[in-house]
């Protein structure tokens, strides 16, 4: 049942007479306030998740003057991405009066409950990638809270923001194809996210385009003892009839994944790109300082996150009711690794 009986919004009441318990227990546990038994907290959280039941802030606050809060899930805080959405949105938010309350699902063992006790202490949620499940999505939407999706498919009922994927991966493929590579690799598991879905299946395409073989993805985390990890192996491979088995040519799915590929290689004397080339994705602040620097494409960072926030005021506004969907633009960013930085539109440093 997503409402209260009636086809309204889930109040306390409705929790308490489905629990079939007091308002004071059902008050104490939504509130983490005061003793309550296992069993009966496992009756209340029955009960709300099966009314997709909130305490909306905004359904506490009609009628009084105060500044919006936004809630930002994040599946994870590790890694230099993170840091330019977060700046990009915080900058938005506090130009415009805003505060954000930032949850981090990973490691959490019950993410859904933390973000629905979120929901209630903000006037709306923005969810990047995997961070949240559908379903979870879902509830929210079906509970009232405005929602807006960072790197994420578009979903009935949110707003999207995401940045282009997979036309800038097959250009940057087609690039490194049409340059004598015969090898590729795809560094990155494309289960993980949209994002790397869309990365890979533009590296898919432009190996397909040439009637060639599609190569099944290397499927690591997007971390950097994942890449040494593959680096490792790649150096670690066999021979077959007096030759080294090895790609020539590395396409990662993050920086993150590739910056730790070229400490690895340059550790043990690997020439790249003579040897074996490069590549990232995100173009953050360490990609343009290592030796050789790295091809990459560059995703803007601090515009998702600015967009974002501007998308879900919006929604908690008013000022918009359809949902929108916006998809940044990307930019190949050439250097040294991937040893073909002339000859083609794109930026070059």
């Amino acid at each position: 049942m997503p409402s209260g009986p009636t086809g309204r919004p889930a109040t306390i009441y409705d929790v308490a007479a489905r629990a079939k318990l007091s308002i004071a227990t059902v008050s104490r546990v939504l509130q983490g306030t005061g003793p309550v038994s296992a069993k009966a907290r496992a009756r209340v959280d029955q009960a709300a998740q099966e009314l997709n039941y909130v305490p909306l802030r905004a359904a506490r606050s009609l009628a009084v003057q105060r500044h919006e809060a936004h809630g930002l899930v994040l599946p994870d805080l590790a890694g230099p991405f993170y840091g330019d959405l977060l700046m990009g949105y915080e900058r938005w938010a506090g130009e415009h009066g805003q505060s954000v309350v930032i949850t981090v699902t990973h490691g959490n063992p019950d993410p859904r409950r933390s973000v629905m006790d979120l929901a209630g202490r903000v006037d709306g949620i923005v969810v990047h990638g995997n961070a949240l499940d559908l379903p979870t999505v879902q509830s929210l939407r079906k509970a009232g809270v405005p929602v807006v999706l960072i790197a994420h498919p578009p979903a009935t009922g949110c707003d999207s923001v995401r940045s282009e994927s997979a036309a800038s991966a097959e250009q940057l493929t087609t690039r490194l194809l049409d340059h004598g590579r015969t090898s590729l690799y795809f560094v990155g598991d494309p289960a993980s996210s949209y994002d790397v879905s869309e990365r890979y299946a533009g590296f898919a395409k432009a190996h397909e385009l040439r009637g060639l073989q599609v190569p099944k993805p290397v499927r690591v985390p997007l971390t950097e003892e994942a890449g040494r990890a593959v680096a490792e192996k790649v150096l670690q491979a066999t021979t077959r009839q007096g030759e080294t088995v090895r790609p020539d040519g590395l396409v990662c799915a993050n920086d993150e994944l590739a910056l730790a590929v070229l400490a690895t290689f340059a550790a043990n004397g690997v020439d790249v790109p003579g040897e074996i080339v490069v590549t990232g994705w995100d173009d953050v602040m360490a990609a343009r300082y290592v030796s050789p620097g790295l091809t990459t494409v560059r995703q803007p960072m601090a515009e998702l996150g600015r967009t974002a926030a501007e998308r879900l005021h919006e929604r908690v506004t008013g000022a918009r009711t359809r949902a929108r969907n916006d998809v940044l633009a990307t930019e190949l960013v050439l250097r040294d690794s991937c040893g073909t930085n002339r000859g083609m539109h794109a930026v070059t440093e």
